[in-house]
């Protein structure tokens, strides 16, 4: 039985309790002993807010072992595992720090504030042969998965052009200081910067816009252009200035040879050029969910974190930034080496 010890009491922090808690109810080997956030007293009798609905809005703890203290957890407890839903500039301290002393790292996104503290955490996880894996749960939604699939099994031949989407009102607190968070574009767009990557390799160069509107922010409202020899169009946007009754939306609209795939945020619809279009059979289980089955089915059969590699994850940080370079200098093109 692998014993899991759960750092931040957040909106993700909520979101690994309820895929946890859920695991353990469907007979995975794994129990969530203990919850460690600074704030713990006050953050257990409170709602937390983001852009899906956890699955309680006040949480029980009562059969928790809590903390306001990492190291305090760390010399109570006996813990197979970690999880970090903590801000991201607290990540590759926090990582590297618990694989050198023997944890497996489950880290939410986006892997670091910066690539070098982001290839640190890989270089860290090789050394010490503890698993790491960063939560990017679009590499596990079913949507995104099918559209991989599709990709890669030729049936509609190539792709031509991609664009993908996300938007949202505004997060508050530290997330809106650029410093700490990187904005928009390091903790919204990454979703979409990721995919793009997993699904198409490294981009040759990058193209974005950006504008601040919240003040301190950083990039609030980001257009990026992603280039790759073949010629294919790929596009992301996002916008966390979407307020009003707008709530959350994701999607993608994928072009092939011979044919389109949409995505709406809940259904994906297949068009084929020449017959009639359908919409795909998707897994009820959502990215957040299936990105723990991964995470945990490595450590327990000692498998290799191949579909969300911690490179890979920390190549996703360096693109961004080189997007963030591009938006400073009005959208010229800059160079992935």
């Amino acid at each position: 039985m692998l014993k899991v010890g759960l750092v931040g009491f957040g909106f993700m922090g909520r979101m690994n309790f309820d895929h946890y808690v859920k695991l353990n109810e469907d007979g995975y080997p794994i129990t969530l002993t203990a919850v460690c956030d600074p704030r713990i007293e006050e953050l257990k009798g409170q709602k937390a807010s983001g852009n899906m609905n956890t699955a309680r809005e006040v949480y029980d703890l009562s059969a928790y072992q809590l903390y306001r203290d990492l190291e305090d957890m760390l010399a109570n407890e006996e813990l197979d595992a970690v999880s970090l839903a903590v801000p991201t500039y607290l990540h590759a301290e926090m990582a590297c720090s618990l694989m050198e002393r023997g944890y497996h790292v489950f880290c939410e996104k986006p892997m670091a504030r910066h690539s070098a503290e982001a290839q640190k955490m890989a270089e860290t996880a090789v050394r010490t042969g503890k698993k790491l894996m960063v939560g990017h749960c679009l590499r596990f939604w079913p949507a995104y998965e099918y559209l991989k699939e599709t990709i890669e099994s030729g049936k509609f031949g190539q792709v031509t052009a991609g664009y993908f989407y996300r938007g949202s009102g505004a997060p508050k607190g530290w997330l809106v200081n650029e410093e700490l968070s990187g904005g928009c574009m390091m903790d919204m767009h990454v979703h979409d910067t990721d995919m793009i990557q997993h699904l198409f390799g490294k981009p040759e160069k990058v193209s974005a816009l950006g504008r601040n509107v919240l003040p301190g922010s950083g990039y609030d409202i980001v257009s990026s252009h992603y280039h790759y020899t073949d010629g294919k169009v790929i596009n992301a946007q996002a916008d966390w200035t979407l307020e009003g009754d707008f709530g959350f939306y994701m999607g993608y609209r994928v072009n092939f040879e011979r044919g389109n795939l949409v995505f709406d945020g809940s259904q994906v619809r297949v068009n084929p050029n020449n017959q009639p279009g359908f919409t795909a059979y998707l897994s009820p289980h959502t990215g957040y969910y299936r990105e723990l089955v991964y995470f945990l089915d490595a450590i327990l059969q000692d498998k290799l974190v191949s579909v969300c590699a911690p490179e890979s994850t920390a190549l996703s940080i360096e693109i961004i930034e080189a997007e963030m370079e591009s938006a400073r200098n009005e959208g010229a093109w800059v160079t992935l080496f």
